[in-house]
């Protein structure tokens, strides 16, 4: 097993871990009973899931043999922490924008520096993207990817790749509906130019066979 086969409930593990260590830093490392909490959150999570103990405590077993879940001991109960940028060797920053494509899926750079904020107050998008180029060009192998920009959409969207590769197909541009409209307006204007500079050759051609005429007259 690898780090880029997480099953959809490891994927949601994972991605609470990195989340409340940096939003609820007093309660962690986490119980199984704050992770099942965590994980089935009503809001900031798409999909929303309805994960039981035994399902979660399964997905923290599978992560701590990839080294991604760290098991503490502590007072009554066990609890648990993510080895996310130890283990897959990458800074916070770039920790924190994984935890958001994993708890909401694929993200405009924009909505990343909204989700992130709790997480990593990123300084503005474009520091975003310098993250998330890195963690697509990773040696090691990437971590997140573009996906194809949408038809009538200005942003492209990136995905997390921890939960298996990014779709075949490559990322293209998409004309939006405003540049569409005037790439038509263009050709059809080109086209007008072109009949109007026929019509003026006929009539030059015209004009000259009159005079023609006149003269043999």
């Amino acid at each position: 097993m690898t780090a880029n086969d997480l099953s959809p409930a490891e994927a949601r593990v994972l991605g609470v871990l990195v989340e409340k260590q940096r939003s609820v830093p007093d309660a962690y490392p986490l119980t199984l009973n704050a992770l099942v909490s965590g994980c089935n959150q009503k809001t900031s999570r798409d999909p929303v899931m309805s994960l039981t103990d035994a399902e979660v405590q399964e997905a923290l077993d599978a992560l701590k043999h990839r080294s991604l879940v760290i098991e503490t001991s502590g007072g009554r109960v066990m609890r648990y922490a993510h080895n996310v940028e130890r283990a897959l060797a990458i800074p916070a920053q770039s920790a924190a924008i994984l935890a958001a494509l994993l708890l909401r899926g694929p993200q405009t750079v924009g909505e990343l520096r909204i989700n992130t904020d709790r997480m990593h107050r990123f300084a503005d998008i474009s520091a975003v993207e310098g993250f998330l180029h890195e963690l697509a060009a990773r040696p090691q192998g990437a971590l997140v990817a573009e996906l194809p920009r949408a038809a009538g959409t200005r942003e492209v969207r990136w995905m997390q790749l921890l939960s298996g590769p990014a779709p075949r197909t490559a990322a293209v541009t998409v004309p939006l509906a405003n540049e569409a409209d005037e790439a038509s307006v263009a050709a059809s204007v080109a086209t007008l130019q072109q009949e109007v500079a026929a019509l003026r050759d006929e009539l030059a051609a015209l004009r000259s066979e009159v005079q023609a005429w006149r003269r043999e007259r």
